[in-house]
């Protein structure tokens, strides 16, 4: 069926009234097609390598080759249609009880002595952009404050996590990526920070796999609960890049030198009986049965003393607290570098220049 000029003008419409962000990659597929529904295939000469946002959408452009204009258009006009249906039916779905409304990357609840943070990026696998960062910050803490027993953190969707959102670096311009590098490390420092210092017992249930940060910050929780679909990947080296939330000095506390440099230094990916026998992880559960037994366990959790809980996870912590600190400062430091390297910068870019492919 032949897309008329109207109805491409309808769906060019359409985009500005969406509400949720379609993510980076949806976005350099529209900004492609609508390149070649308008222009024809790709004319133009190839950014440079630093200009990062140019750079990917010309490869995404220039990745649709002699696409009939025609064809662009019918492609431009569906891809709107079906994002702007999944949007009218993701809002009739109902918001969980006691959840707290005013987070876009998060739910946030309280019940039965609970406060738990849902990652809720599920399209996007969980990936952590700057605004999740800024937002499990301010939930950490709330939860420090209410009358809440424990913290719960997981994931909506089939992943826990899948680690620092890449796009973060694409939506910089060439000239701002020492600026971003500093920016960066303050957020991450800050961003780990909140774990070290978190006061009550904080629990993982790690519901899908978890890669990156999401990985190297489970040292700092006080139990990990993972379902046995789980995997456990920090591909630093892939990225051109180096550990972070304390992991260099935890994992080999917790798993000896060998097994922590297997995986932070040669990204080794632990199933969940490996992340267990390892000592990373607490338990694990069958799928099956995995929200039924954990939530029932964490409920029973709830019921304890919460002064009592808090004072004893203060002296199992208050030893290693100063240093990790330490640990935590030298780590984004180095990031910072890694940040600016080149051979950082060429890592991320050919993982960008994969996702841009149509």
């Amino acid at each position: 069926m032949q897309v008329s000029q109207e109805d491409f003008e309808k769906a060019k419409d359409q985009l500005k009234f969406l509400k949720t962000d379609p993510g980076n990659e949806v976005k350099l597929k529209l900004y492609a097609l609508f390149k070649q529904a308008t222009q024809g295939p790709c004319n133009t000469p190839k950014p440079g390598m630093l200009d990062f946002i140019n750079k990917a959408k010309w490869d995404a452009w220039n990745s649709l080759g002699t696409l009939p204009q025609e064809s662009a258009r019918q492609q431009y006009v569906n891809l709107v249609s079906s994002l702007v249906s999944s949007e009218s039916s993701s809002q009739v779905k109902e918001i969980p009880p006691d959840s707290k409304s005013d987070y876009e990357t998060l739910q946030v609840s309280t019940k039965d002595n609970i406060t738990k943070l849902v990652l809720n990026r599920p399209k996007m696998k969980n990936a952590i952009n700057v605004k999740m960062y800024e937002e499990i910050m301010e939930a950490l803490e709330e939860a420090a404050k209410d009358d809440s027993v424990i913290t719960v953190v997981t994931g909506s969707g089939d992943y826990y996590c899948s680690g620092n959102d890449l796009n973060n670096f694409a939506n910089v311009s060439a000239g701002g990526i020492k600026e971003m590098a500093d920016n960066g490390a303050v957020l991450l420092k800050n961003f780990v920070n909140h774990f070290i210092d978190f006061p009550k017992p904080l629990i993982a249930v790690v519901n899908g796999p978890a890669v990156g940060i999401s990985v190297t910050i489970l040292g700092l929780f006080d139990v990990v609960y993972s379902t046995d679909r789980a995997t456990f990947h920090t591909p630093f080296s892939n990225l051109g890049q180096s550990p972070e939330g304390c992991s260099s000095y935890v994992f080999p506390k917790i798993m000896g030198l060998a097994k922590a440099t297997e995986m932070l230094l040669f990204n080794k990916k632990l199933t969940a009986a490996e992340a267990c026998s390892q000592g990373l992880v607490t338990e694990v559960f069958p799928d099956n049965t995995f929200q039924k037994e954990v939530w029932a366990r964490l409920k029973a959790y709830a019921s304890l003393p919460k002064n009592s809980l808090a004072i004893s996870k203060q002296l199992l912590r208050s030893m290693d607290k100063k240093k990790l600190h330490e640990v935590n400062s030298q780590e984004c430091e180095c990031l910072k570098e890694r940040w600016l390297s080149d051979e950082c910068m060429n890592a991320v870019m050919s993982f960008l220049q994969k996702k841009s492919k149509l």
